[in-house]
């Protein structure tokens, strides 16, 4: 910018010539030099004022398009832009077959303190103690006087406790809102649902996994926003389920029984109705695992699942059923039951002295140990490997909780004859009751496969066959003979022609090798109606001795029978079956004279 100079030489001299006074010119160039300055300094601001107008313009159009955009959507709550408000605490419930809950969420308050903010740290720690009788009220101060900035003091805060922590009126001691899961029903079906714990926890929030059980198998789809509205829908009955675990209990307690499992099954589709296992604990306050000793001494061992045992006797019902299938015998086949029956240098003998031979049905109906050995020779080791195979005796069951994965068989290193004959009255391979139900099925609904499975509607009726329907009809038939006229008569409850097998098994010693003498494994697999079989319930009690009689008694038919039979009692009408009256047989009754119309 070119400046005009305020004393021009050439009018300076111009004006003294002609006798001017050229101060007049200096002041005037001063006066339209201030001039344009003024002028500038004008526009300059009142530019800035149209930009600072333009700009408050934008931002209360931006205000007023947002405001009316919320006036006409659906209200919601905010979410917090704090730290830990990613963490995920929503989780879906989990219902039974009908839809009563067994797992949700319940909202509830951690306590955590920052002791830069207390005002008296030792009193709010004798306060504390006071509340929560498990605080120490010495460590607590010293946490409280040291330099820690952050201290949980408690993850879940019942609504009585927050407030007793509110009237302490300590101002370093806070709260913050989370979830955790609730079991309304308690111990009720502990080992199916598991339990679950917090993950990743923050001050406003907490992660909620599953840690055992059907909480941690479907960890994910529990956790899915997307299905977070959806619950997972099980295929047990809660009413069902809760008078098995009750008649169970009982049964456990009058046996004098270390521990007990039930089963109950549909035949048609493996879907469990309910499954037991005793001893049991809370999920809302799960213990601890042990981390020595036996792992099958904890409550959290399901020995439903997990447990596998020598099933005894109870493996003599898929000797029979493979033999009568193979057309090898036939119900009324003679089998010579002379014992004991010698192996090189092991013998095999009966519980008692049965005579010289039994047909085949009476070995089952009997329980002869001689009598299924013999069949299982006529069978041979390999067929008997690949029947026990198909019927899913050699893998862990697929059942969809994280424990079933731990029901591995345990099959013989060296499968010899004399395993084969063993193996065919139940010693030899051990397996789990969940193992036995979906066996027991399989002859049930006619000779097809079935896969347990927990979930609502997750069956298949369409497995393999294994054996025919005649020889599942013919099964059924000899199981209910078990009840009427064999070692499981306390089997029977009245309307409902339970049919079914007894097995009774030796302990194997926990070190040494070999068997207790005093110790068993008794078991009892049953069906009902066996006339048209709908359910299967297995009950399996470890080391059981009833004693009300003048010499303890350890068998199944003394023990694991009427506790099965007290549970079909219970729950058959639970199911929705009628009572039904057997037709009686005809024999005594003579036809005299008939008539046509």
């Amino acid at each position: 910018m070119i400046r005009t100079p305020l004393r021009p030489l050439a009018r300076i001299l111009s004006a003294r010539d002609k006798g001017e006074n050229p101060d007049v010119i200096e002041r005037e160039n001063i006066r339209l030099r201030h001039e344009e300055m003024r002028d500038r300094a004008r526009l300059r601001a009142e530019g800035r004022l149209l930009v600072l107008g333009v700009f408050f313009f934008c931002a209360f159009a931006v205000i007023g398009g947002r405001m009316g955009l919320l006036a006409n959507s659906e209200p919601a709550e905010p979410r917090a832009g704090v730290a830990g408000a990613e963490i995920l605490a929503q989780r879906a419930d989990i219902v039974d077959r009908a839809g009563r809950i067994l797992a949700t969420n319940f909202e509830t308050h951690s306590l955590y303190a920052q002791p830069e903010q207390m005002v008296e740290p030792a009193r709010a720690a004798r306060a504390l103690a006071e509340i929560f009788p498990d605080l120490d009220a010495e460590r607590l101060t010293k946490d409280f006087t040291g330099k820690r900035k952050f201290l949980w003091i408690k993850k879940k805060l019942s609504p009585e406790q927050r407030q007793a922590v509110h009237d302490i009126g300590e101002p370093g001691l806070l709260f913050g809102p989370r979830e955790m899961r609730l079991y309304p029903n308690g111990k009720l079906a502990a080992h199916i649902l598991g339990g679950a714990s917090f993950g990743r926890e923050g001050v406003h929030a907490a992660e909620v996994i599953g840690v055992a059980g059907i909480e941690k198998q479907f960890d994910a789809r529990l956790r899915d926003p997307a299905q977070g509205h959806r619950p997972l829908e099980l295929s047990i009955d809660l009413t069902v389920q809760s008078a098995t675990e009750r008649v169970l209990q009982g049964g456990m307690m009058l046996m004098n029984a270390k521990g007990a499992a039930a089963v109950l099954m549909e035949v048609q589709t493996g879907e469990i109705i309910a499954i037991a296992s005793l001893p049991d604990f809370d999920p809302n306050d799960r213990p601890t695992p042990l981390v020595e000793g036996n792992s099958s001494d904890s409550p959290l061992f399901n020995r439903a699942v997990q447990g596998v045992y020598e099933l005894g006797s109870t493996f003599k019902t898929f000797t029979v059923a493979q033999a009568l299938d193979l057309d090898l015998v036939h119900a009324e086949t003679m089998i010579d039951t002379k014992g004991p029956l010698r192996w090189g240098k092991h013998r095999i003998r009966d519980f008692r002295n049965y005579g010289s031979e039994l047909s085949t049905s009476e070995v089952l109906i009997k329980s002869s140990n001689i009598g299924t050995a013999r069949i299982a020779q006529m069978i041979g080791t390999d067929r008997q490997q690949d029947f026990l195979k198909r019927l899913g005796f050699f893998d862990p069951t697929p059942l969809e909780i994280v424990e079933a994965s731990g029901g591995q068989p345990l099959l013989p290193r060296k499968w010899s004859e004399l395993s084969t004959m063993t193996i065919s009255y139940g010693h030899g391979l051990s397996t789990s009751p969940l193992h036995l139900a979906a066996g027991y099925a399989a002859l049930a609904n006619g000779g097809r496969v079935v896969t347990p499975t927990i979930l609502k509607g997750g069956g298949d009726a369409d497995g393999e066959r294994v054996v025919s329907e005649r020889t599942a009809a013919r099964m059924m038939s000899m199981l209910r003979a078990v009840v009427t006229e064999g070692t499981a008569s306390f089997g029977e409850v009245e309307g409902y022609a339970v049919g079914g097998k007894t097995g009774t098994a030796d302990k194997p010693r926990e070190r040494g090798g070999g068997y207790y003498e005093d110790k068993v494994i008794a078991t009892f697999a049953s069906v009902f109606p066996a006339h048209d079989p709908r359910y299967v319930l297995v009950v399996a009690l470890d080391e059981p001795v009833e004693t009300t009689g003048s010499e303890p008694r350890r068998t199944a038919g003394w023990t694991a029978v009427p506790v099965a039979s007290e549970i079909t009692r219970r729950v058959a009408p639970l199911l929705g079956l009628r009572p039904e009256i057997e037709p009686a047989p005809l024999s005594g009754i003579t036809l005299t004279s008939s008539s046509t119309q």
